[in-house]
Formats: C-alpha cells, structure tokens, sequence
C-alpha cells in the first residue's frame, strides 16, 4: 500500500523526495536478454502462421541499367509463391523520405542493390527462386571514392556554408598557419539483430507491420505511401531490437514495405530477414568524410582561424546526409573558441550504400577533424596537445560559430581537471616518458581529449514526444511513450520516471511495445534527445492524472495509492491520459547555419594510454579514465554502461573497423569486401582497456529536462578520440621531438606501424 504525495505540476527537472529516478537498477529486460527469453521481430515469425518468406535477388555490379528481368523460372522452384517485382506497388515505388530510393529500381546505384524480391514457403524456397531469376544489365562507370566524386563533381543535396568572422583576417593575424587533410572512413552498425520486418494483414485490410526499427512513424509512412493507403490503415510496432545505432532509423522502411506489400498481394503473412551478409552489403553505414584544412594560430597557441570543406560520402541516394553534413559542421568546433571561421560543407555521391545515421551523427566525424588539427599541429607549436586543448576550451560568454551560446562552460573545464587528477596524468606522463626513454622498440603513449555535444535533433520539428499512461483501478499503471528501445535502456528510464512521477513502487508500472497506434507521430529515437522528449511526455500524462486526483485525495485522510484510484474511478475520473512535450528555446535556419538547435550540451573528457609494438604497430589500450557529465543521471548503472559502450565503440571505430571496398577495375568493382565478422574487425574484450575508470560529473543538474537528467547515447563515443591521439603519442616517440604525426583512420596495427616508420625516418633524417 503507497501513500500519495501531493506535488502535482512541478517544475520538468525538480525531484521529489525518494525519487525512483537516480537510483541505479539493472536494465529492465536484463534478464531476458542474458536468458534468450527477450522476444525479437524475428522471434514472433515462429509464434505465427502460413509465414511466407523473403529473398532479395541482388545486383552484381556498382552502377548499371537493367536491361532485363525474367523472374519466370523462380516460379517453377517448388515453394516459390510470388516475386515482387516494380509492376506490384499499387502505390509510390520509393522507400525514401526524398523520393530518391526506389523500392524496385530500374538503375542499379550499388553492388548488392536489391531489384527484386522473391517469397517462398521457405528461406531455402525464396533463395533458390531468387538465384533462378535472371536478369540483364548494361554496365555503367561507377564513384567509389571520395576522392573521386570530387574530381568528377559528382554532389547531392545542399551545400551548406557556416561561417563567422573573417576567416582571411584570422589567417592574416596567425604567426603560424597549417593546412592539411584529414580522410577517414564510415563504419558498420554491426547490430546483433540484423534488420527484419513481419507483415500480416487483417480480414479489414488493416496492415500490421511488426519492424525492428528507431523510426515506427517514418515505417508506417513509407509504407502507406507505398501501399497507397493512408497511415491509419498501417500500424507498425516495435517490441525492442538487438541494437540499432542509427542503422534503423531510416533503413527498415523499404523492408517492412517489402513485407507488407507481399503480405498485402498474398493474403499470408511475409517476413524479411536480411542475413549478416546481406545486411552488411545492402544497408547503410556512418559517412566517411574527406577534411580539406587551414589553421591559424597565434604566439600564444590559440586559434585565430579556421578555414576547410568537409566532404561526405553520401553514398547513392540522400537519407539522412543532409542532417548528418549539418551536425558534423556544427561539432566541428568541439570544445574550442575559435573566432574566425569558415566551413564549407558537401556530400559526395558515390556508388555504394546509401550511408546514414551512425551514433554520434556527424558529430564525431565534425570534431576528429579538429582533434587531428590539434594532434598534428601540437608539436610544430612546441606546445605539448593538453595544454594547446586547455587553452582553446571555450569560456564563459562565448558562442558557437552558428551563434549558440556555450552554457556552462565550467562543467567541461570540471570535467577535464577531475580526470586528469583521477588518472594521475601528469605522474603517468612523466613515467611514460621515461619508459620511452629505456624501451627501444616499444613505446607507449597517453592523451585526454574534450567532448562538447549538443543535444536536439537538428530539425526543430522532431524536438517532440508523446506517452499514453494507463493507471486500471487496482492501481496498476501501463505506460506506451513514443521512444523504441534497442538496449540503451529507454524503457528503463522510463519506468522510473512514470513511477517517480506518480510516486508509486516501480513494481507497479509496466511498458507496453511502441505502437503507431497508441502513440502517433513519433521522432525517431535517435539524436540522444529520446529520453529527455519521452521523459517529458511520460511526466506530463502522469501529471495530468494527477491532477485529476487531487480533489478526491482532499476528500480523503491520507489514502493509499490504491485506495486513492479506486475512489476516483467511483466518482467517474479519467485515469488514463495523453502525455506530451516539446523541447523550448529551439531555433535553426539550415541555410543561413545559424540559430540556437540544441537544448544544451553534453560535456566529457577522457584519457587513454596505449603500448605500440615497433615491429608491427600492434597495441594494446593499457587504462582508460573517463568522467562524463549525464546531468543529474535518471538511471546511474544505465549511464555508465552508455558510457561503457560508447567509448568502446567510438575505439572501434577510430581503430579497427575499416571498411574495404573492391575499387578494382576488375568484375568485382564496388563489391563490399568486409562483409562478415570475419573479414570485419570489431573491438571485443580482448581490445578493452586493462584498466577502465568511468565516473560520472557531480553537481550537474540541468534545468528544463526531465528531473535534472541530460543525454548520453551518443556523447561517450567521442571520448573515444583519447585513444586515436594517444596513438599519435606514441608514435611520435619513435621519432624526434617536434615531429607531428600523420595517423590514417581508423589506425589499424597497420597504420599505425606506418606512421611510427615515418617518425623513425623523420629521426634518421634529422
């Protein structure tokens, strides 16, 4: 039995006394993960009946006009029941928000481009059927590069210009200027879950499209649209997915249309699958950049200007490229004043996959930019990268280049010196030096590096959320939010805060799955903004019932929670309500580059040491102290697993994953070459850090988001960046003092045994 509190309407971040939020509970599926009990899209086909299956027949070059395709010899593979083919859409052949994505194209833009599909009784059926279909191409020549989209020109979408100052004036007041190139490559989600969609439709013609997807509302719209059907005639639900990062955002649209169309001419339900294979040379990845730069840099060490033109590879169509561009050129900056300033912005159209939200998006491609400045140009300045990084950090009353102020500027400097102090690093500094100093042919190296990140979509209209909370006369509470969880511990948060809300046990509240039907118009949950927009919704609904509430508690002395609900449903109150929040104070002008997109920013800072091998430029992460700042955390073991996770991934990104396309001029050109486990290297425990340090910023509560909470999906990634820098240290000391490093990314033992031989030469040299 729960006694009620009265507060009712409060402030968004204030908490009340014995709040749920804050304490630190294991993930809400914890269990059933670790026990194979947690259900997947995939898990339900076995739970249906009479299920048709999926296979997509696959181009087999980069860029080509089809210039046939006979689909009659699938049909006689015994279990083949139909091919989806272009003449089957009843509606708009597009699965793109910019009608540039053709659910059946005519012109292959990839190698692996699916032109087709065909469905069997069985996988085995619809694969058999898929391989007996012929079809006939007309090749054409293919961009596969970066480097070659901008030597043929070859752009899509817009071409945004941010800029402040005069950044020729800033050059011209330098005392020293650089310019250089920084290139580096996209890297795969690699989900556990690959992506899959189950579609069945009802004796109404009601589609029901079970996805795994960040984006339900974006799903059920293609869909429709696909369907020629409005949007209440599809509902699409999500129950959870094996991670998405980004990579199911927008890629699961044309496979759920897939499903439903063949659910739709079939009458039978129809999942699609991908295999990791497929999943991994028909999706998305996170954009590779080409950096074109000039820096300029006073007698002192801090920046005068910055002048580059950041390239992206978009891939063959637009997805989230726009969005993403604008993102890394407004991070661009990271955690640095620099007063003078022009960046150019462009995305490259090359033949592969159509590239798309990866965690961070664009954020961590914006600020490796300026890290690899940094990195490189330290040295040249005599001044150790630390102490140039110190300098730069913004300062109380300072603005972005698009012309956001920098709150709490403080919180950074906070967390730099609480990191630097917990990890020893001016005691680790000196050792390492002297151990490079004994050791011929293995050298070690150690960096900390900031984070600065904002937090909103860049789009002012996705800034909102919606949640239906349910509380039934025993007193149990049911909640739907809009938000779709993949891992990251949405719904975690979320029950504390409908719990911490309504001040009941958190045994009390349940989540139900996201559905397009409970919870309409939905953002994507992406842009580390869901737990601050979902929260906001979930509190509102709760307040709203407990507002209701309140005149029968008057009537009452004391009542218990339950007693309190069964009396309000005597007296005919609504205990039930539509939740509801916007982000305020938001504003962006996406061709001016200018405006006020982000809520607030999340801060960080991290150090990472490394031992290099001489020989082979084989390493090994020796420690890891991180300090990050979630605000006041709504869920504290939550948190720090982000935190974990993050931070390992941003190292694999940084260090190991690299993508390899065919480039060729040989049959395989534009084949995607990295397409499993295998051939793919992604960080595993053997690459985490011997020691790993994480603590979270005290004293950081943020006003105006939901019990004082910030962000931390996307943040942590970048603390990755200490390891990449770290790298560089070490190499260097291979070589002579001063000499700056040139470090590819990702530094794969292999790059990085290259860069340690230049230094070595650089030496030699002097």
């Amino acid at each position: 039995m729960t006694t009620i509190a009265r507060p009712v309407g409060t402030p968004l971040s204030r908490r009340p006394d014995d709040p749920v939020v804050g304490t630190p509970l294991p993930h809400e599926s914890a269990v059933l993960h670790v026990t194979g009990q947690a259900l997947y899209t995939d898990d339900l086909v076995g739970r249906t009946s009479n299920v048709l299956h999926a296979h997509p027949v696959q181009a087999p070059h980069a860029h080509a006009t089809i210039t046939g395709l006979d689909v009659a010899a699938a049909y006689d593979v015994p279990g083949v029941v139909r091919v989806l083919t272009d003449a089957d859409v009843p509606g708009t052949n597009d699965a793109g928000v910019k009608h540039d994505e053709p659910l059946f194209p005519t012109e292959v833009m990839y190698h692996g481009h699916a032109i087709c599909w065909v469905l069997g009784e069985s996988l085995e059926a619809a694969r058999q059927g898929a391989a007996a279909v012929r079809a006939t191409y007309a090749e054409l020549p293919a961009l596969l590069t970066v480097e070659e989209a901008i030597a043929a020109a070859s752009f899509q979408g817009a071409r945004p210009t941010l800029a402040r100052g005069d950044s020729a004036a800033g050059m011209g007041r330098a005392a020293r200027v650089f310019e250089g190139v920084t290139s580096f490559a996209g890297q795969e989600h690699f989900y556990l879950e690959t992506h899959c969609s189950l579609a069945l439709v009802d004796e109404n013609g009601q589609v029901f499209v079970q996805s795994s997807t960040q984006h339900p509302t974006e799903t059920q719209e293609i869909v429709a649209h696909v369907l020629s059907v409005p949007s209440h005639a599809v509902t699409v639900q999500c129950l959870r997915m094996g991670g998405g990062f980004g990579g199911k955002e927008m890629q699961p649209h044309g496979l759920a249309a897939v499903a439903a169309l063949g659910a739709t001419l079939t009458g039978r339900p129809v999942r699609v699958r991908l295999t990791r294979a497929q999943d991994m040379t028909m999706t998305g990845k996170r954009h590779g950049f080409h950096a074109a730069w000039t820096a300029g840099f006073d007698a002192d060490g801090l920046f005068t200007a910055l002048e580059a033109t950041l390239t992206s590879d978009g891939g063959w169509s637009l997805d989230l490229s726009e969005p993403v561009l604008s993102r890394a050129m407004c991070h661009v900056d990271n955690a640095y004043w620099i007063p003078d300033i022009t960046v150019h912005g462009r995305i490259a159209r090359t033949h592969k996959t159509s590239q798309t939200a990866f965690r961070g998006f664009g954020g961590p491609q914006g600020m490796l930019v300026i890290e690899d400045i940094i990195g490189r140009c330290a040295p040249a300045l005599g001044i150790d990268p630390a102490e140039l990084r110190r300098r730069n950090f913004y300062a109380e009353g300072q603005a972005t280049p698009y012309g956001q102020p920098v709150r709490h500027p403080g919180r950074l400097l906070a967390a730099w010196e609480q990191v630097a102090g917990t990890s020893s690093l001016a005691a680790r500094r000196a050792e390492i030096d002297r151990w490079n100093g004994r050791e011929r042919h293995r050298k070690r190296g150690i960096a900390i590096t900031p984070v600065k990140f904002g937090i909103s979509f860049n789009l002012t209209a996705f800034n909102q959320a919606g949640a239906l909370v349910h509380v039934y006369k025993d007193g149990s509470v049911l909640v739907t939010h809009g938000g779709t969880e993949m891992g990251q511990g949405l719904h975690t948060k979320m029950l504390q805060v409908a719990a911490t809300a309504l001040r009941v046990p958190l045994e009390r509240v349940r989540l139900a799955p996201t559905r397009t039907d409970k919870v309409p118009n939905t953002s994507a949950t992406a842009a580390s903004a869901s737990a601050d927009l979902n929260g906001g919704a979930v509190k509102d609904a709760c307040e709203q019932i407990l507002g209701r509430l309140e005149p029968i508690r008057d009537q009452l002395r004391d009542p218990s929670w339950e007693e309190l609900v069964a009396a309000a449903y005597r007296e005919r109150v609504q205990l039930w309500a539509a939740g509801f929040y916007k982000t305020e104070g938001l504003s962006w002008d996406a061709a001016a580059m200018s405006g006020h997109p982000f809520k607030y920013f999340a801060y960080g800072a991290a150090v990472s040491e490394v031992e290099v091998d001489g020989f082979t430029g084989a390493y090994t992460t020796r420690r890891v102290d991180i300090v990050h700042d979630v605000g006041d955390s709504l869920s504290p073991l939550v948190d720090l697993g982000q935190i974990e996770g993050g931070f390992v991934q941003g190292a694999g990104w940084l260090t190991l994953e690299d993508l390899r396309w065919d480039v060729s001029d040989g049959p395989g050109r534009g084949r995607l070459t990295t397409q499993a486990a295998s051939t793919y290297k992604l960080p595993s425990f053997s690459e985490l850090p011997e020691q790993f340090h994480v603590a979270l910023l005290d004293e950081a509560h943020e006003d105006g988001v939901v019990y004082g909470s910030k962000a931390v999906g996307e943040p942590p990634l970048m603390l990755a960046l200490s390891v990449r820098e770290a790298l560089r240290d070490a190499c260097a000391a291979f070589g002579p003092a001063g000499h700056s490093v040139e470090l590819a990314s990702p530094a794969t033992p292999e790059a990085v045994y290259w860069a340690l031989c230049a230094a070595r030469a650089a030496g030699r040299a002097s």
